[in-house]
């Protein structure tokens, strides 16, 4: 099925379930040629998933030289190499049969691709065997013309916390993007949220929340949110780097007025200094952006 309950729940309480059938004509499991050269063009990529043993669930980011990611089957996607020592999405991903969602982003042509699937080690990395694969439209994607490798940056070690440092929050208030994993009974899934430089507010409590801005009408993270409310957050410092993820459980509030609202309550923060050996060049904002 290309929906489940909960994202049918949400389509219904939004009414665009028609249209909601119409785009999901879009989603596939094959791996066609288009998508194949895409990702061995992209220098990074996204995963989300659950820890073993019903964990939290995080997202994760992985970098390497373009086609480090690559098409290996008709429904197959491999990545060389793994993630940084004592990323929390290390067991999993080493462990044959999660279902992980994945989204490639590149910046420079403001296009993503999204697929979700079930992991196998392999000993170059792991692959994806992969159930759906998909476009999504370039909504408040923000454009960076170009990145270069910093050979010489080393990643710092993971600094674990229960909840949001002072500059933490500075780092989220700052963000233009940031990355959602979400799960469901029998998959998970990857996405990409966007808009300009303080979308993302910081509760005093620390919890964060961000404006449901109108996309494609699948509601596939809001979907999985309604059945299950587990979620990790990826916030990229394009420039240095470094990486936040947080882990935590994310609810949606509807307004009278058809407004949607995340708020997320996290319950564990890693931050990584230098996680990522890419330095982008500043940002042209989607003209999507509200």
């Amino acid at each position: 099925m290309t929906y489940h309950s909960g994202s049918r729940a949400v389509q219904d309480r939004v009414g665009v379930r028609d249209l909601a059938d119409h785009v999901g004509r879009a989603i596939g499991s094959g791996i066609r040629p288009v998508v194949a050269a895409f990702l061995e063009q992209q220098p990074m990529l996204v995963v989300g998933a659950a820890v073993p043993a019903g964990g939290p669930v995080w997202a994760s980011l992985l970098t390497g030289r373009p086609g480090f990611v690559r098409a290996t089957g008709p429904r197959q996607v491999s990545v060389a190499g793994g993630l940084p020592a004592g990323d929390p999405l290390t067991a999993a991903l080493a462990t044959a049969g999660t279902p992980v969602g994945a989204v490639a982003l590149d910046p420079r042509t403001r296009r993503r691709m999204r697929l979700g699937g079930l992991v196998r080690p392999t000993p170059r990395g792991f692959a994806v065997e992969a159930d759906r694969v998909f476009a999504n439209c370039p909504k408040y994607l923000q454009k960076r013309e170009a990145y270069e490798t910093v050979a010489d940056r080393v990643p710092g070690a993971p600094r674990h916390g229960g909840g949001l440092t002072p500059s933490q929050r500075e780092f989220v208030r700052a963000a233009d993007t940031f990355f959602l994993a979400t799960v469901h009974a029998h998959g998970a899934d990857a996405s990409h949220r966007g808009g300009n430089p303080g979308f993302v507010h910081v509760d005093p409590d620390g919890g964060l929340n961000w404006r449901d801005y109108p996309g494609n009408s699948m509601f596939l993270s809001l979907g999985n949110l309604a059945t299950d409310p587990r979620a990790g957050l990826l916030f990229l410092d394009w420039t240095s780097g470094a990486v936040l993820q947080l882990t935590g459980t994310a609810r949606t509030e509807f307004a009278p007025d058809g407004e949607r609202t995340l708020r997320f309550t996290p319950a564990e923060a890693v931050e990584t200094p230098a996680a990522s050996p890419l330095r982008w060049s500043p940002p042209a904002y989607s003209p999507a952006n509200p």
